[in-house]
């Protein structure tokens, strides 16, 4: 290899790297940009990144920034009397089956029994492509695909990915087209039923849209709670005491009956529970990239239009201004010294404004329901061998934070 003939390649790098460099720092200094570190061509700050702190890391990376400051899962619990006997289990696909479940009936109008094949594969597809499109290493990846396409021989994980999108798209549209045959736009039992007759008269409504619609439900509406309700179940064998308290308010105003969701304002510490697992458990630190529709001004910084705009939702749900103990589970962060509920204008686990998440009303009802439904029936524990103090409450990297896998034991209280 002739190394003389690549000098002339390489000081042309250099020099289009300082003139790069150069003319970032004047724009920089002709506007006034928030501040933060200064980001390299290309990558821009990934190379300061933690991949398996991707909330924490985002939060010291801008803290220089001044303005940035239910039911049917009791089907499928086997319990038995005697603790020593119970036989530990892992909790996660039962949780994301019941929660499919609910999301399911809204959908179609009916609900799959958890041994049906089309709906384990449905899930299993789900959840596949949730951990790939959550892993940080592949959102790195596609993010960099996004601004560079070339780069695209780096996306192994694509190919799946895309297989599975596709299958789940097949399967949407084979259940919306049995839909329109039997269509009575006078006994809509369904969403669907709803969508399919809007569209009649709103050519919003087509079956593009549709598919888009259903797969976001199923997605966003199935992990985030199913993964909110694992949490919670770990945090009440973590913190005995604490699910002891939540038992006996269920057993006082709630009884033997079924759980509604008006028995929530005559239940506060359940309710302050309920919520503190969502802030403590902080299940989307980064929430969902936004994006600016115009040039705007915020607090004396200027903010193109078009810039990706990342909301940190721990910055507000672990603000050591509005907690008093931001990084431990505390449910009395929603009780007043009388014992009564009070909401916090820095519980946001849902985000803020026009684009907060269009699911907070069913996501509320579904945990509250779920949650006190499990705890009148069962008492969470850990593996015998394991006492509460040993508890990892580490989480997992993916888009949706998780606790990592752990086991359960559901002891009846009958």
């Amino acid at each position: 290899m002739d190394w003389a003939s690549l000098v002339p390649v390489g000081l042309l790098f250099i020099l289009i790297l300082l003139l790069v460099l150069k003319t970032q720092h004047f724009w920089r200094s002709q506007v006034k940009f928030p501040p933060g570190p200064q980001p390299l061509p290309i990558i821009g700050n990934l190379h300061i990144i933690d991949l398996k702190k991707l909330g924490e890391t985002m939060l010291q990376v801008t803290s220089v920034v001044p303005f940035l400051r239910a039911l049917t899962l009791r089907q499928s619990l086997t319990s038995r009397k005697g603790y020593k006997d119970l036989k530990p289990f892992e909790m996660s696909l039962l949780m994301n089956s019941a929660v499919a479940n609910v999301i399911v009936s809204i959908l179609l109008g009916k609900r799959f029994d958890y041994e049906d094949p089309t709906f384990k594969r449905l899930l299993s597809l789900l959840n596949e492509n949730i951990k790939l499109f959550g892993s940080p290493s592949v959102s790195v990846i596609h993010t960099l695909y996004n601004m560079f396409p070339i780069l695209g021989f780096f996306l192994k994980a694509t190919k799946s990915f895309l297989q599975n999108l596709k299958e789940v798209n097949d399967f949407i549209k084979a259940t919306f087209t049995k839909h329109l045959k039997v269509l009575d736009r006078n006994d809509q039992r369904s969403f669907i039923d709803a969508f399919l007759e809007n569209g009649k008269a709103n050519t919003f409504f087509d079956d593009v849209n549709l598919t888009e619609v259903v797969r976001s439900l199923f997605t966003a509406g199935m992990d985030t709670t199913a993964t909110t309700l694992r949490w919670g179940l770990l945090l009440m064998m973590k913190y005995p005491e604490i699910q002891k308290k939540v038992q006996a308010e269920i057993d006082q105003v709630i009884g033997s009956n079924p759980p509604r969701t008006e028995h929530r304002t005559k239940m506060p510490y359940t309710d302050a529970v309920v919520h503190e697992i969502q802030r403590f458990a902080n299940i989307l630190p980064l929430n969902l990239p936004h994006e600016t529709t115009v040039d705007v001004t915020v607090k004396g910084y200027f903010i193109p239009k078009g810039t990706y705009v990342i909301p940190l939702l721990n910055s507000v749900l672990q603000d050591k201004t509005q907690w008093e103990k931001p990084c431990s589970f505390h449910p009395e962060h929603f009780l007043n010294s009388e014992g009564k509920f009070v909401k916090k204008d820095a519980f946001m686990p849902f985000s803020a404004g026009r684009r907060i998440c269009a699911g907070e009303t069913l996501a509320k009802m579904e945990l509250f329901l779920f949650f006190t439904s499990l705890l009148q029936r069962f008492t969470f524990q850990p593996p015998p061998g394991v006492s509460p103090s040993d508890l990892d409450l580490s989480a997992t990297t993916r888009f949706v934070v998780a606790p990592v896998t752990h086991e359960v034991c559901a002891v009846s209280r009958s």
